[in-house]
């Protein structure tokens, strides 16, 4: 079984501990980055009779936006590039 134990800090009003076996890594991503948790204080990933702390892990990858390959532009890139690199020449 594996299931993620994500600790809510509230400060003064306390803690608290959202554990739902149901919930997926991709889910607790979900919920960080619309900001449904907020002050998290850890996140522990719980398999089997093992526990690993992966606050940093998910933190980082919640912090990551998710751009579709097929929205970017690469010739708009390289054009853009070209266009700052003629900025700094010398005329």
């Amino acid at each position: 079984m594996q299931y993620f134990v994500v600790m809510l800090d509230y400060g003064r009003r306390g803690r608290e501990a959202v554990v739902d076996p149901e919930i997926t890594r991709r889910d607790v991503v979900s919920r960080i980055t619309s900001g449904e948790y907020r002050n998290i204080s850890f996140i522990h990933e719980i398999v089997d009779q093992s526990v690993e702390d992966v606050t940093e892990a998910i933190l980082t990858e919640a912090a990551l936006p998710q751009i579709p390959p097929d929205q970017v532009d690469l010739q708009a890139i390289r054009l853009d590039h070209a266009r700052d690199l003629r900025k700094h020449e010398r005329t």
